[in-house]
């Protein structure tokens, strides 16, 4: 079982130094992968790119670039151009969005989101397969009067959908390799998640589908105080309808309900819940919730588990 961890240097005086550091630390620890997630700051598949050029073996990845607000043409030339400078080991993951960071930072309405991907999954895979695409569709168009191969990256992009709600994971397990969960737990995962998926990849003679279970969590022995922090670092996420409604699903009734939060006996148990439960990986974000040592100390668990 293939085991990460999601890398976060937004606060550091320089993110992009600080974040090879972390990625070599991670690297050292015996960890697979290093995800980086997108928001307004820092471009995730550029610091995939720059983090998989230093630290060679390591597997790097973003969770997950939102479809509102980007276009097909350009999100492929930044994924091959991530691919080529990693040498295949760059996965590209996307995301609907939100409705607040959709409509207060682009401006644009939150409307059939579903069906965007639809439409963004099918250029995108014409585009990072081909290097060209004669796209229209509703909502987008994708062409390319000019040639869009990146050389280097002939092999393609893995491309990763953060889908969870059940129109959402038959377009992925239609379209694309794979989905990014976050907050799913283990019953989720198996009563829900991995059926829906697999389901829809069987349907459309695709292969298995990866299932890349994003999970919180810390080892530690301060087990109180760091999960009353995690309710408070979590919370934003109760309030977006999909992750409240798999929350729900997976048995919590509040957000940090679902991070993994103890200590190694009891990490190592929940890591291979996900595993029964149909994650074929597993990354741990927020991690470094408790301070370095936790950090550390979870990392080298993880290590340990990787291998």
């Amino acid at each position: 079982m293939t085991v990460g961890v999601a890398l976060d240097a937004s606060h550091a005086h320089n993110q992009v130094d600080a974040t090879v550091q972390l990625a070599q630390e991670a690297a050292a620890a015996g960890l697979r992968s290093a995800w980086f997630g997108q928001t307004f700051g820092a471009d995730s598949p550029q610091l995939a790119a720059l983090v998989g050029r230093a630290v060679p073996g390591l597997h790097v990845g973003t969770s997950a670039i939102p479809v509102f607000g980007r276009h097909p043409l350009l999100v492929s030339s930044q994924a091959q151009t991530a691919q080529a400078a990693t040498h295949g080991r760059y996965h590209l993951g996307l995301a609907l969005g939100t409705k607040l960071l959709t409509e207060t930072g682009f401006g644009l309405p939150f409307e059939r989101p579903v069906a965007r991907l639809r439409e963004f999954l099918v250029a995108l895979r014409q585009l990072t397969e081909t290097g060209t695409a004669d796209f229209h569709g509703e909502l987008l168009t994708a062409a390319t009067p000019v040639p869009a191969r990146v050389p280097g990256a002939e092999g393609g992009v893995p491309v990763l959908v953060a889908a969870m709600g059940p129109q959402a994971l038959r377009v992925s397990g239609e379209l694309a390799d794979g989905i990014l969960p976050y907050l799913a737990g283990p019953r989720a995962l198996a009563e829900h998640i991995v059926p829906a998926l697999t389901a829809a990849a069987q349907a459309a003679g695709r292969p298995a589908p990866r299932i890349v279970a994003l999970v919180p969590g810390v080892v530690t022995d301060d087990v109180d105080a760091v999960r009353a922090k995690a309710t408070e670092t979590l919370a934003f996420y109760e309030q977006i309808p999909s992750y409240a409604r798999v929350i729900e699903l997976s048995g919590g009734r509040r957000a940090a309900d679902l991070a993994v939060i103890g200590d190694e006996k009891a990490v190592e148990a929940e890591v291979r819940r996900y595993r029964d439960a149909g994650a074929t990986e597993v990354v741990f974000t927020g991690t470094e919730i408790a301070g370095d040592a936790d950090r550390r100390r979870t990392w080298a668990l993880l290590g340990e588990l990787a291998g």
